[in-house]
């Protein structure tokens, strides 16, 4: 659409990862494999803790919970990739875009502040035990998930508003397999400075405020399982940690790769790597961490498996 002497574009094109045909189709099948996996093994987390009267705890009520959120995650990016490979056809319209955008950073903030609450959980298991079923109960676990998807929703809508009001006249080719803010922004021919402002004030706050709580967290946690005389007992309490500080280091590893690392570090190239490492690979491994690390949710397998196989 031209106005004036400007013309703006409605359409974009998702370059996604190069390569030649035989690349792309052998891409397709790996990230179609990927995805199923993630959705298999989230779902499979989802169904155990759903199985297991004796899972229904406030720590595996948020990691059904975080289970849910990967799917809709994963399904926010890999799905668009997978079939602009398979058709060819690597155009977006600009409200699938903003769409894409949207569901992008309300999963990714609403996955960043699940690891937070979850890390809060096992504060209060280990270092303020008496004080656990009072203040980690049902209704307030339910009211601080709503409260959460609230405002990641808000946020998100927040961004894609901002991207809405700006004018796109130049190139209309996205250097990545999903519609980002970094790559939209760099493709703008408007004044981009407060959609800069607020990515780095609001998205800043997002980002650091939870690392900040799951930090002081885990400091106020290693204090206390230092101060047990039992090593069983510490034992007993890294082991209930180490499930979800193996997600969390995984999880901030490869976003600060993406997000807080110069853009002059990397080329278009390595950052699209990068990005599917944070955004594929970390949903997919997460169930695999929290099955094979974590005694109960084994036990339960167990159970399902054996009353499969005896039907």
């Amino acid at each position: 659409m031209e106005t004036g002497n400007l013309t703006i574009i409605k359409d974009f094109v998702l370059l996604g990862l190069s390569g030649s045909a035989e690349q792309q189709h052998f891409l397709s099948v790996l990230f179609l494999c990927m995805y199923l996996i993630t959705i298999s093994g989230n779902m499979l987390i989802i169904l155990v803790v759903g199985f297991d009267f004796h899972l229904h705890l406030p720590m595996y009520f948020f990691l059904s919970n975080l289970a849910f959120v990967d799917i809709c995650f994963t399904s926010t990016t890999i799905p668009q990739m997978i079939v602009n490979i398979v058709t060819d056809t690597q155009t977006i319209s600009f409200i699938g875009c903003l769409s894409q955008l949207f569901f992008f950073i309300s999963f990714v903030n609403m996955d960043s502040l699940l690891l937070c609450v979850m890390a809060y959980d096992r504060y209060v298991a280990i270092c303020r035990p008496l004080h656990y079923t009072a203040i980690m109960n049902l209704p307030f676990c339910v009211q601080l998930v709503a409260g959460l998807w609230i405002v990641t929703y808000l946020h998100a809508l927040l961004h894609t508003l901002l991207m809405a009001h700006l004018y796109f006249c130049a190139s209309n080719i996205i250097h990545h397999f999903f519609c980002d803010l970094n790559p939209l922004l760099k493709l703008s021919c408007s004044d981009i400075s407060l959609n800069v402002m607020v990515i780095f004030i609001v998205g800043g706050l997002f980002a650091l405020t939870p690392l900040i709580c799951i930090l002081i967290s885990y400091g106020l946690i290693f204090s206390t399982i230092l101060k047990i005389t039992s090593t069983q007992g510490k034992q007993k309490a890294f082991s209930t940690c180490g499930c979800h500080l193996s997600v969390v280091v995984l999880f901030y590893g490869t976003a600060s790769a993406v997000y807080f690392t110069p853009s002059s570090s990397f080329t278009p190239e390595s950052d699209t790597l990068l990005a599917i490492m944070y955004t594929v690979v970390t949903p997919m491994v997460n169930p695999f961490i929290y099955s094979l690390r974590n005694n109960d949710m084994k036990r339960t397998l167990q159970k399902m498996l054996c009353k499969d196989l005896h039907f």
